[in-house]
Order: structure tokens, then C-alpha cells, then sequence
């Protein structure tokens, strides 16, 4: 027991105070965000929208995070991350308080699509300021520890959420959010301003390549649109199918999508760790948590079994594991090649595209063809996004011999 202990510690070690504070304040930013979870749900149980209204709804949420990724890059790359970071923080923290007063459709269309810009801006950013706080090898674990601070937060929040619906309502999820928001900004202020920071990876590219001209880096980004399409299932269509199905209320769903978080907090940071010691390239370990995340959805069609919902949200937890931090440190490494905003901000896009194309067709889907055919029509997709990966692999290595 005290070797799995200290085996544990040691996964943490070797990190930044920078890296430490950083994920300090994406925690506060994220346990607050507990709207998202429940956006599909507030919009048709308690707003009365149609399945066809909240797909458009949520592709105005995907084209909003498109060009806030793309607009959050450009200002990096022009200004640095952390007036960008500080910027998206406060202002997303006001709109969020603002956005409960929306009702109509348009006007929810148009405040989704508002905020998504100003939040968004937000991720490239903080990409480049975590690659300039970490070592080059410990970039993995870096972000991996900025996703142990995002989970523990989306571990508590939609648990919290659930409870805050069943008492004072959804409008009580976004005062929590906002405020949660403008207090990570604060943070932000106080802890890493840039005369107390300190830079242990400056990357200096005297002639750097476009990222939209770099033909590997542009298969890798399709290939994590295809991940994208069917990760973000679990934000919208997969709650209605648990409360729709399986007849889950607020509360179990949100308990249900805590145990991903739970999970990820206490077991991914030693899994990375381990996984950095073989000798499986960072696309091979992206190959692999995208056939469990395809794998999780697939199941769903196998049985009617209430627990098949625990093992999916287990199987998604492990790929979701292993794909992100693996794809993003190859994101950051690829990153030093060009403009780091640029890079960056394109590998955010992939999710940013993923948001505006998969909610709108899987609603779509499930009301035309119903839940089983979408969920194959799901794991066909991750099919695809596994066989680009290993596209990808053999264009590296015969790059790399040449």
C-alpha cells in the first residue's frame, strides 16, 4: 500500500508552481460550469424547446467556441496568453449571469453563440501559457494535471447542479458559473502575473510554418473532429437518452457523469505516468483511447441493463484518459514548428467543429432513426477517426526516414 502511495505522489512531481497554479484557477473556473451538463435538459423541460431547436441551439454553442478558438490563437500570438486569459475569464463570468434572462429562441441562439466566442478564446491561450510553464518532458503531465483540475471540478459541479435544480432551479446554475468565472480571474490577477511567472520553455521560430499548411498536423486535427463528434454525445444527447430510456432525473444523472470525474481525478495522472515509461508513440495511445470512447457508445445498443450505463461511462472514462493528454501534448509538441497560437487554436477548433456538427445530427438522428441506429452511427465514426490515426502514424514514420 505505501508503494502505491508514494507511486502515486511521484506521478505529481517535477511540476511547475506555475503549471500548479494554473490548474488552480481552471479548477475554480470549472467547478462552476455546471450549466453545460444540463444545457439540453434546461432547454426542453424547462424552456419547452423542441429536439430540432436545442440541435440548432448547441451548433450556435460549436460555432461560437470555433471562432473564439480561432479569434483566442490570433490575440495569443499577437498580445500573449495571459491578457487573453484574464479577458475571456471576466467577461464569460458576466455573460454567463446575463444569459439566464434569455428566453426566446433567437436570443438564446445569439447569447450562446456570444459567449462561446469570449469563453473560448480562453483554451488556445492557456495551451500556450502551460507549454512556456512546463518542461519539455513533462508537457503530458502537465495537461494532464490541468485535466485532473477540470474533472474534480465537473465532478462536483454537475453533482452540486443536480441539487441546485432540485432546489432553487436552473437559473441558480448560472449565477454559480458566473461567479465562479470572475472569481478564476481574480486568480488569474493575483497568482500568475507576468512579472512573478516563470518561462522554463520560450520557443523561438524565427521562420514558422502555418499550422494550415502542415499536412500531418491537419490529418491529426480530423481525426480529433471525428473523437470530437462522438465525445461531446455525453453533453447532449446521451443525458436525454439516460432520462428518456432509462428514466434518470437530474440528480442520477448528474452523480452518474461525477464518477467520469471521480474517476479521472484519482486515476489518470498515475496512468499517464506509467503509460510515458512504454514504448507506445503518443499516436498509438490516441488510437487506443479513441477505440474505448467508440466502444463506450457502442455498448449501449447491447442491452437494456441499467448498469450497461455505468460500464459505457467506465469505458469513456479510460479513453477519455489516455486520448486527450496524449493528443494535446502532441498538439504543443507540433506547436513549436509555427506560430503557437495558430497551432493551438486549430487543435481546439477540431472540438470547436465537433460542437457545431454532432449535437445538431444526433438530435436529428434520434428522431428519425431513434437511439439504437445513432449510437452505431456514433461508433462507425470513431471507426474512422482510429483508421486516420494510423493514416497518420505511417506518414510520420516514413517522414522521419526520408
Amino acid at each position: 500500500m505505501k508503494s502505491i502511495y508514494n507511486s502515486y505522489i511521484n506521478s505529481f512531481k517535477g511540476l511547475s508552481k506555475e503549471v500548479w497554479w494554473l490548474s488552480l484557477i481552471t479548477l475554480i473556473n470549472r467547478a462552476g460550469t455546471m450549466v453545460i451538463p444540463f444545457l439540453s435538459l434546461y432547454l426542453t423541460r424547462d424552456l419547452g424547446f423542441t429536439l430540432e431547436n436545442v440541435g440548432i441551439i448547441m451548433s450556435c454553442f460549436g460555432l461560437g467556441s470555433l471562432i473564439g478558438a480561432w479569434l483566442g490563437g490570433k490575440l495569443t500570438d499577437v498580445f500573449g496568453s495571459y491578457p487573453v486569459m484574464l479577458a475571456s475569464l471576466i467577461l464569460t463570468g458576466i455573460l454567463f449571469i446575463i444569459l439566464q434572462y434569455f428566453e426566446s429562441f433567437w436570443s438564446i441562439c445569439g447569447g450562446i453563440f456570444v459567449l462561446m466566442i469570449i469563453a473560448d478564446a480562453f483554451r488556445p491561450a492557456t495551451f500556450v501559457a502551460l507549454s512556456a510553464y512546463s518542461m519539455p518532458e513533462n508537457k503530458t503531465r502537465s495537461v494532464t494535471l490541468i485535466r485532473l483540475a477540470i474533472n474534480l471540478g465537473f465532478s462536483a459541479g454537475p453533482a452540486l447542479g443536480g441539487l441546485i435544480i432540485g432546489t432553487i432551479g436552473y437559473h441558480g446554475l448560472f449565477w454559480v458559473d458566473g461567479i465562479s468565472c470572475i472569481a478564476a480571474g481574480f486568480l488569474l490577477l493575483v497568482l500568475l502575473n507576468p512579472k512573478k511567472v516563470k518561462i522554463l520553455d520560450s520557443v523561438e521560430n524565427k521562420t514558422p510554418k502555418s499550422a494550415y499548411k502542415d499536412v500531418p498536423y491537419l490529418l491529426f486535427i480530423i481525426a480529433m473532429v471525428l473523437f470530437g463528434f462522438i465525445f461531446v454525445q455525453y453533453f447532449s444527447t446521451i443525458p436525454i437518452y439516460y432520462n428518456d430510456i432509462h428514466k434518470l432525473n437530474e440528480t442520477q444523472i448528474g452523480l452518474l457523469l461525477a464518477v467520469n470525474g471521480f474517476i479521472i481525478f484519482v486515476f489518470e495522472m498515475p496512468l499517464i505516468k506509467f503509460m510515458e515509461t512504454r514504448s507506445q508513440s503518443k499516436i498509438s495511445n490516441m488510437i487506443i483511447g479513441l477505440a474505448l470512447v467508440s466502444l463506450s457508445i457502442l455498448i449501449l445498443n447491447f442491452t437494456s441493463w441499467i448498469g450497461v450505463l455505468a460500464i459505457g461511462m467506465l469505458l469513456m472514462t479510460l479513453g477519455e484518459m489516455i486520448a486527450f493528454p496524449f493528443s494535446n501534448a502532441f498538439a504543443m509538441d507540433r506547436a513549436k514548428r509555427g506560430r503557437q497560437g495558430e497551432y493551438m487554436a486549430l487543435y481546439s477548433i477540431a472540438f470547436s467543429i465537433s460542437h457545431i456538427f454532432a449535437h445538431n445530427s444526433g438530435m436529428l438522428s434520434i428522431v428519425k432513426f431513434g437511439y439504437q441506429t445513432t449510437w452505431y452511427l456514433a461508433s462507425f465514426i470513431g471507426l474512422l477517426g482510429i483508421l486516420l490515426l494510423l493514416l497518420l502514424k505511417k506518414l510520420l514514420l516514413n517522414n522521419s526516414r526520408k
